[in-house]
């Protein structure tokens, strides 16, 4: 496995790679040819709790297929633990190549009975969570390119169709996810002079997360069943297209369902009015409404 594959000789890091998502995305990733450091605090689907056992379970079962895989308990929301989760990389396999942020937690409530810490800890996770990883990464690739180490690095951040159109009762999530778009451009932008690619994913696939209830999702990913829209496996190709070396694509936003990879275009001008002089409530009145209507059809059919 190993030696062989469209990502043979890279090395990857994958964030809440214990279950899920990240689960699948490893070991997709390892059966492609990269080394993966298969990384999970092991937590519940709140965040509490610490368990080693589900990243050493996928990266156990990686190497019985012949791949090349290391597990990590690295908090990567902590700004130390996530520089020692890339130097692991580094030291594991000698080089890193690709960084797909993917843990994430959830405290669903309304907003008005939201607690301070299920903001904070949901934002923790998915925002911070992304960004002490990647500023990490950044900093290493920074320095490969400034050693004259050629490069063409990637960053997969994981983000949500609730970026796109909200969700009720997730304020901290959907406000999470959507700052995760901001972190993929501007990392986009920063990485392009030293060769690194940064891309954002909403996937949808049924897991600890969506269902919120850990006894739905099997233990194993092969009890998945492949016809299933909704596997988390039907994402990971395109994680393993975003991760490989010669992928075109940068600073792009993509929604997954079954066999459909939508590209999002964020942000679009979708309409720009003009009126003489300054707008008056009744113009506001004859222009806008039809127009707002022509985007929560668009919003359906994402949600589709």
């Amino acid at each position: 496995m190993s030696g062989s594959g469209r990502l043979a000789g890279r090395v990857a890091i994958v964030t809440g790679a214990g279950r899920g998502l990240g689960r699948s995305h490893a070991r997709y990733l390892a059966s492609q040819g990269a080394a993966v450091v298969v990384n999970d605090r092991g937590g519940d689907v709140h965040g509490r709790g610490d368990d080693a056992s589900p990243a050493e379970v996928v990266a156990r079962a990686i190497r019985a297929e012949g791949g090349q895989a290391v597990a990590s308990g690295h908090d990567v929301a902590d700004w130390e633990q996530a520089a020692e989760l890339v130097q692991l990389a580094v030291d594991s396999f000698g080089a890193l190549h690709v960084l797909v942020n993917n843990a994430g937690i959830l405290r669903d409530r309304t907003l008005a009975n939201m607690a301070e810490s299920d903001w904070d800890d949901v934002l923790r996770v998915h925002l911070k969570g992304h960004a002490a990883p990647s500023r990490h990464a950044m900093a290493y690739w920074r320095e490969q390119a400034r050693a004259g180490t050629p490069l063409a690095a990637s960053v997969v951040h994981t983000t949500s169709i609730a970026a796109f159109s909200g969700n009720f009762g997730q304020a901290n999530y959907t406000a999470a996810k959507s700052a995760v778009l901001g972190l993929s451009r501007v990392m986009a932008l920063e990485g392009a002079k030293i060769g690194v690619r940064s891309n954002a994913v909403s996937p949808s696939a049924r897991t600890r997360i969506t269902v919120s209830r850990p006894d739905n999702e099997p233990d194993d990913i092969t009890e998945w069943n492949e016809n299933d829209p909704l596997d988390p496996a039907n994402v990971s190709p395109l994680i393993g297209w975003l991760a490989e070396e010669n992928c075109p694509a940068n600073a792009q936003v993509f929604h997954t369902y079954g066999n459909r990879v939508i590209v999002v275009s964020m942000p679009s001008i979708v309409h720009d009015l003009r009126t003489e002089g300054r707008w008056t409530p009744e113009a506001l009145d004859e222009a806008l409404p039809s127009r707002l209507l022509e985007l929560t059809e668009l919003g359906a059919f994402l949600d589709a």
